[in-house]
């Protein structure tokens, strides 16, 4: 009796350990290879290259559809074309759910959604990050309804997990239709150059439904997102590239909203004097410079992961370390627009500085804006409103905040780039700082109009006004002396400035009044 019990538990495993074997052949080794082919890994060979070695538990490998119309009986899709689990990424535990275009183009259907929808669930109770490796040719259409709900399930378990976890997307393949909005609703999208798409209906049917002819490539490749909607954060160039640049985004984020960030050893002295600061600003007022050599200059070993670096170029928003500690770095631009704000600037900031506050990374301000943009573009298509995002960000934070002005603030740029007034901690100015509600030849058109209008020699009256202007306004010691200012600072001295600063405010608290939320202008 024991040796037949023997033979029906052996049997039993061999059996369990072929039906496995045969799930992780995912399509089979033809449809592997083309996609190897097209310089693309596998979803498998995706999550073994981006956890550690052997940290990675599955959960839902024997998932499988219900669906018996339009030949689904007959179909298999092994793991339900997506791959989901757990395991550590640099010593940390992140979950992954890593779609597999391989079984059955990778289609979304209802167990794919389920799959999807609770790994998420799993991160949020977990309070671990979540990344998605995006890979499908869309909805699963043979499924009807049941697909359909299932987006639902994946969108409401993401917007529950919105704040308390970081959520990365990585665009490694086609994403398109309704599974379109999955990617766009978390918090980072990291998109592959050549083979990254997203789009919420493909060429086809937007030809169909339109008449409109367009390839795939510039309706919703890389520049589309990156350079154009503003959707995708950061562009990858293959998928070892992607999943290395996700590690390095989580690097800087804690596991969740109950965490600080993870700070590291410092090599780079927080004290250290960047002499070069002292001349990079050109004597000529209206003249551009690099704002990056500003921002390298000032975190620790010059090193900068950018966000949004094609999209709203008169912007620049990123996350670096200061003595160790990860903060996020927003800034103006003066080589393009001259810095001003407009309405893509504003948004890409807003959301920046408001996901640094859902997770404890202190903000660090480099101001030289001439203001918001004006005329009738800008005007029609809402800046004001747009504006307004980066004031409810800056007013809503409770995270340390440091700003350091440069050279130009004035109008509404003053606390849309972080003045004392909308909650700055610090502020610290070069002496080279603008700072006035408006510039000084905007000033005296205004008040002095009528008397250059009736001067003998209206242009010498003008020259004098604005001169007048600047030398009483248009600098940072009329702001000291009303402590708006906190210390007027030597370039060289900006890193060690903020340095300090940041060290007496890692503790801070903010306590506010109740509420749901502030009704911000979306």
């Amino acid at each position: 009796m024991s040796g037949e019990g023997k033979y029906i538990t052996a049997q039993k495993i061999e059996d369990y350990k072929r039906q496995k074997e045969h799930i992780l052949e995912m399509g089979g080794a033809e449809a592997i290879e083309k996609r190897h082919k097209k310089g693309q890994l596998s979803a498998r060979e995706r999550i073994d290259y981006f956890f550690d070695p052997g940290t990675f538990t599955e959960i839902g490998l024997w998932v499988k559809h219900r669906t018996t119309a339009f030949g689904m009986d007959k179909r298999e899709v092994p793991a339900e074309g997506i791959v989901t689990g757990f395991g550590k990424v640099n010593g940390r535990y992140v979950v992954a759910g890593a779609e597999d275009y391989t079984a059955m183009v990778g289609t979304f259907g209802e167990y794919h959604g389920k799959k999807l929808s609770y790994a998420l669930d799993f991160a949020k109770n977990k309070g671990w990050p979540f990344v998605t490796m995006n890979d499908s040719a869309g909805a699963r259409l043979h499924e009807g309804m049941d697909t359909l709900e299932s987006y639902g399930w994946t969108f409401k378990s993401q917007i529950m997990a919105s704040g308390i976890v970081p959520q990365i997307s990585l665009l490694m393949g086609p994403c398109l239709g309704g599974q379109a909005y999955h990617p766009v609703m978390m918090d980072f999208v990291i998109q592959t150059r050549n083979t990254g798409f997203m789009g919420i209906a493909g060429p086809a049917f937007v030809k169909t439904q339109t008449g409109e002819e367009i390839s795939l490539e510039e309706l919703s490749g890389w520049k589309s997102h990156a350079i154009k909607s503003g959707q995708t954060h950061i562009v990858a160039e293959d998928d070892q590239d992607c999943l290395d640049k996700c590690k390095e985004l989580l690097s800087f984020f804690p596991s969740s909203n109950n965490e600080k960030p993870p700070r590291i050893e410092a090599k780079d002295s927080p004290e250290r004097e960047s002499p070069e600061l002292d001349t990079i600003i050109p004597d000529e007022p209206a003249k551009p410079y690099n704002m990056y050599d500003v921002v390298k200059s000032v975190v620790d070993e010059g090193h900068f992961l950018e966000i949004f670096k094609y999209y709203a170029a008169n912007a620049i928003c990123g996350f670096a370390r200061m003595n160790g500690m990860p903060v996020g770095i927003v800034s103006n631009q003066p080589m393009a627009k001259a810095g001003a704000l407009d309405i893509d600037a504003c948004d890409k900031l807003a959301r920046f500085i408001r996901f640094c506050d859902l997770f404890s990374i202190p903000l660090v301000s480099l101001t030289d804006c001439p203001g918001y943009l004006i005329g009738s573009q800008q005007e029609w298509a809402g800046i004001l409103r747009h504006g307004a995002k980066l004031l409810y960000a800056w007013a809503g934070a409770t995270v340390p905040l440091v700003s350091v002005i440069i050279r130009k603030s004035y109008a509404g740029a003053h606390y849309g780039m972080l003045d004392k007034s909308i909650g700055a901690d610090f502020v610290f100015a070069w002496p080279t700082a603008q700072v006035t509600i408006v510039g000084a030849e905007t000033a005296a058109s205004v008040i002095f109009a009528r008397e250059i209008k009736e001067a003998k020699n209206p242009k010498e009256v003008r020259a004098r006004r604005i001169r007048e202007f600047s030398e009483a306004y248009e600098n940072p010691y009329r702001a000291a002396e009303r402590g708006y200012i906190d210390a007027i600072i030597t370039p060289r001295d900006t890193r060690k400035y903020i340095s300090r600063a940041l060290g007496v405010l890692e503790k801070k608290t903010v306590a506010t009044p109740w509420k749901k939320f502030s009704n911000i202008n979306l």
